[in-house]
């Protein structure tokens, strides 16, 4: 027997349609890339992606083509958001901090027709104008641009586009499943990998990111992501925040701290997300002037990789504000768990919870857990043994784009994250390496990312990475590789006495080397693989 409900398909243009029906006063504020700010309101973001939808169909755009978009966090981006998924087509937002060679080959991949870019990242587009694929007939600038550059194609203005068409155009009733957006993953470990996102996953990620333990938005909210519109949909925030009706914060390409304190003071932001580097430099903003204070602590969420508990500690015991660590992956749209208080915990003081708020937390619902041990079985929750983290869920990719059969998915259903964790009796996870990343000495797993973690509690230490390197007896032992603050001279006794007592001795590093630099992804993270290329001839004395 079914249920008699009505059967309504879950699109991502039912989202923008409920902010402009039902919270038309919440200000959407657009900053551009010299801070100065536009102001739009839900009704008026609906009008113009209608604008949008209406001139790309009348280009020939069809449902199912891809649209690219090199962007910063802007009303032009968030128009382009749902014009595009919600008359069909998908929407393919393209990082510019990639290599030109993995921009090309996901540009290539994708099959995208039409390329909107950032006038402020034109340069990036005319760096690659020469291998653009041959599917790629017209690119459209967003913003004022002195003069359309020749780019071997043919170049439009993101206004001029808009203002040619009258907004008069109704929503398609479209297949939930069917695709609304695409996001490729970092390429860490090659060329990046395509997550095509459906509408129906899409919705339920939103619905998921409301949840009081996630990101708890209310109407009265006003969200600022700071977390760019490229990483994995800037973490489902343009579609979290006119599903609750809050307000909309877009930064823009500047985000120095100056510039992101301004926005919270000025603009009322009561909720914002980024990446440890931009909440670890505001920290450090804060702290250099004892007037820089909040008139209101926002909550903060930080995800990417993890936050040092001082920072965490920093923020709340010095400013009040509050700090929700998460996790999550592009392949799970990103959502897949948060570190916040449950039963077991609610009693706790504000000590107890910071050492435990280092965490990636337990998943919320809609996304499964499990853990395997190198024996295929799940390991003892015990905060010791290691496994690998698999996944499952209605937002968790089941493959990859153009590529049938990768092994990161296993036959019965789950998502290889490849992220080896330790898991507490209450099912909360803690990363301690990438599968790829741990080092295996004598048969055993050490955990790069700890060692890497305490390292960074000496005051003179910037960046650090361990890394195995071969050994003749153990196989693999670690290397601490240490980037000094300016200014300082640590040695390899003074790091190596901040891990003493912390970790087993047989995982403390058989040498530590200091480096000018580390390699960085285009998300910001340790480029290990990199990093293991320019040390594969580095061995130890057994």
């Amino acid at each position: 027997m079914l249920g008699l409900m009505q059967d309504h398909p879950l699109l991502v243009s039912s989202i923008l349609r409920h902010a402009a029906k039902h919270h038309r006063a919440a200000p959407i504020v657009s900053a551009d890339h010299e801070g100065r700010r536009s102001r739009h309101s839900w009704p008026a973001i609906e009008h113009r992606a209608k604008q949008l939808a209406q001139a790309l169909k009348r280009r020939g755009v069809v449902p199912g083509e891809r649209i690219a978009t090199l962007g910063w966090n802007s009303h032009r981006h968030l128009e382009l958001y749902y014009g595009v998924s919600g008359m069909g087509a998908v929407l393919h937002t393209v990082n510019p901090r990639l290599f030109p060679g993995q921009i090309t080959h996901i540009l290539q991949d994708a099959q995208d027709t039409h390329l909107f870019v950032d006038a402020a990242l034109l340069p990036v587009v005319q760096g690659v104008a020469g291998e653009l694929p041959a599917c790629l007939r017209c690119i459209v600038v967003m913003g004022d641009a002195p003069a359309p550059p020749d780019l071997g194609r043919e170049v439009l203005s993101h206004d001029a586009l808009l203002a040619a068409e009258s907004g008069d155009f109704g929503w398609p009733d479209l297949d939930e499943r069917s695709a609304s957006s695409l996001c490729y993953t970092s390429g860490t470990t090659g060329n990046p990998k395509g997550v095509l996102y459906s509408h129906r996953s899409t919705v339920l990620h939103a619905m998921a990111a409301l949840q009081p333990d996630v990101f708890g938005l209310r109407a009265s909210d006003v969200v600022m992501p700071v977390v760019p519109m490229f990483h994995v949909n800037a973490w489902g925030l343009p579609y979290a925040a006119p599903m609750a009706g809050s307000a909309l914060v877009l930064p823009g390409p500047k985000l120095d701290p100056a510039s992101v304190f301004s926005l919270f003071e000025e603009e009322g932001v009561t909720f914002s997300a980024g990446v440890p580097t931009v909440w670890t430099m505001l920290l450090a903003w804060l702290r250099a002037d004892a007037s820089r204070r909040f008139t209101r602590p926002p909550r903060l969420v930080v995800g990417g990789t993890a936050l040092p508990v001082a920072i965490t500690e920093g923020f709340l015991k010095e400013y009040g504000v509050d700090i929700l660590h998460a996790w999550g992956m592009t392949e799970l749209s990103p959502l897949g768990s948060t570190c916040s208080r449950m039963f077991e915990t609610k009693d706790w003081d504000a000590d107890r919870w910071l050492a435990y708020s280092r965490k990636q937390g337990r998943p919320q619902y809609g996304v499964d857990f499990r853990v395997l041990g190198a024996d295929g079985q799940p390991i003892a929750q015990d905060e010791k043994a290691f496994g690998e983290l698999e996944v499952r869920g209605p937002w968790v990719a089941g493959g990859y784009f153009n590529a049938p059969g990768d092994p990161a998915f296993t036959e019965d259903g789950w998502f290889r994250t490849g992220d080896v964790v330790t898991m507490d009796a209450t099912g909360a996870i803690e990363i301690v390496d990438r599968a790829k990343d741990v080092i295996k000495s004598g048969g055993e797993w050490i955990s790069s990312i700890t060692l890497e973690n305490l390292a960074l509690a000496h005051p003179d230490v910037q960046l650090a990475a361990a890394i195995p390197v071969r050994h003749p007896k153990w196989d693999e032992r670690p290397l601490l590789l240490v980037v000094p603050k300016p200014g300082t001279n640590p040695t390899p006794d003074s790091v190596l006495a901040v891990l003493e007592g912390k970790v087993a001795k047989w995982w403390m590093p058989d040498r530590v080397e200091f480096v000018e630099s580390l390699p960085m992804t285009a998300t910001g993270k340790l480029w290990k693989a990199e990093l293991k290329r320019e040390w594969k001839d580095f061995s130890l004395e057994g």
